[in-house]
């Protein structure tokens, strides 16, 4: 078995940097900067690729012993929508190759890419430093073009073009959930024996259920309140507009429950999406608090002062989300999609929600209202479920997942990497 001293991250088109919930920034910069500090911790050198986006950036950042993240010069130094970044791939290409030059060791064992453009760019430099690419979807165009909503607009042919290519290309594939490598099989015609399943994990260390009256109380919460929380990207894909219109059928259905719904995250996407109009139309401006997304321990602990989490999202290829509420022992209620439908044990973690009719959803949440004892046990078992979701977990199947691709790399192969518009 090859031994594997020196990884490159590619995460082109967010930082693992960024505050998750704010702009593209979500599970995913979570997911690689938990991974790159794990993988890290068992003996693996990181070295994470990101775009600049600012000038006051500097050129390399250490988040962690062992991880470095260098922010490549490419394009404008702001933030620009992702659907402009393939323009930039082979700027950034052409900079990650001058950065690799400069560096003392001047070789990578392999290069593991997340998201589509980073799978592009990673293609490219497979071929030209003669070693495998491993890649993470995170998300699929084929997937949420099938779930999209009246007047969405469609992800583009070129993103599929180009997930094809990297099914095509890459040495292996790490899907999240047994349900996403399905779909890169019914999708994209990849092969099981290529796959990988390495589900995310969780940081135990700050996501805990203890002092969870002390996190009510120092959020204003009282004890007799129903408390939701959501948290997330505020765009239609994350269904807060589901959440809200549950909300105010549920206010409506049962005025004796003293209701309280708290939403951390920003705008993302779509800027006519507009949730605190929604929230005004539905009388709800009393119940519904919106507040920027916030650091991990201050998630954690809003997720301790909630009584339910709620995920209706449309599309979630896992959902930390519901992983890190379960593990502060908070029972979830999530759409039945993709990888929630496994990070939640439907009856005993929480509940699953099938579409995203407002009555179904004020449905689970009046049955978990009404039967407290059940919450409890839930949230119990939600927390010692989440005792075998580590980090350290997920970093030993991805470094499997990596020998694989070493060692049955053929080097020198040429991928045709960039799609045509």
């Amino acid at each position: 078995m090859a031994l594997i001293r020196r990884v490159a991250l590619l995460s082109l088109h967010t930082s693992p940097m960024e505050q998750p919930g704010s702009g593209d920034a979500g599970g995913m910069n979570v997911y690689i900067r938990e991974l790159a500090s794990a993988l890290a911790e068992a003996g693996v050198e990181v070295e994470i690729f990101t775009r600049s986006t600012s000038a006051n950036q500097p050129a390399v950042e250490h988040p962690d012993p062992g991880v470095c993240v260098h922010n490549v010069l490419a394009g404008p130094l702001k933030k620009i929508p992702k659907e402009e970044l393939p323009g930039l791939l082979h700027s950034m290409v052409a900079e990650i190759e001058q950065i690799r030059r400069r560096q003392p060791h001047g070789r990578y064992d392999v290069i593991h890419s997340h998201y589509w453009v980073s799978g592009i760019a990673g293609l490219e430099l497979s071929s030209l430093w003669g070693v495998p690419l491993v890649h993470t979807m995170h998300t699929m165009a084929k997937v949420k073009n099938l779930l999209l909503e009246s007047g969405e607009q469609p992800e583009p042919r070129r993103r599929e073009l180009g997930e094809h290519r990297i099914v095509d290309g890459a040495a292996r594939l790490i899907a999240n959930t047994s349900a996403e490598a399905a779909e890169l099989v019914s999708h994209y015609g990849a092969t099981y024996d290529r796959i990988d399943i390495a589900p995310p994990g969780v940081d135990l260390s700050t996501f805990t259920p203890a002092f969870r009256a002390k996190s009510r109380s120092e959020r204003g919460i009282s004890p007799g309140t129903f408390h939701l929380v959501f948290a997330g990207r505020i765009q239609r894909l994350k269904g807060p507009q589901v959440l809200v219109k549950a909300a105010a059928l549920l206010r409506k259905r049962r005025p004796d429950i003293d209701l309280r719904l708290t939403i951390l995250g920003s705008l993302s996407g779509n800027k006519e999406f507009n949730l605190r109009r929604l929230v005004s139309e539905s009388e709800m401006d009393d119940v519904v608090t919106q507040l920027p997304p916030v650091k991990a321990p201050e998630l954690a602990a809003w997720f301790r002062a909630a009584d339910v989490v709620v995920m209706p999202s449309f599309s979630e290829s896992f959902g930390l989300v519901a992983l890190e509420a379960q593990a502060c022992g908070t029972p979830v209620v999530a759409t039945r999609v993709g990888g929630l439908s496994r990070a939640i044990f439907h009856g005993r973690t929480g509940l699953l929600v099938d579409g995203h009719h407002a009555a179904d959803w004020a449905d689970a949440l009046e049955a978990l209202y009404d039967d407290p004892a059940t919450r409890q046990d839930m949230g119990r078992a939600a927390a010692i479920r989440a005792q075998n979701s580590g980090w350290a977990r997920t970093a030993a199947i991805t470094l499997e997942s990596y020998h694989a691709a070493v060692d049955n790399h053929v080097g020198g192969r040429l991928v045709q990497a960039f799609p045509a518009s």
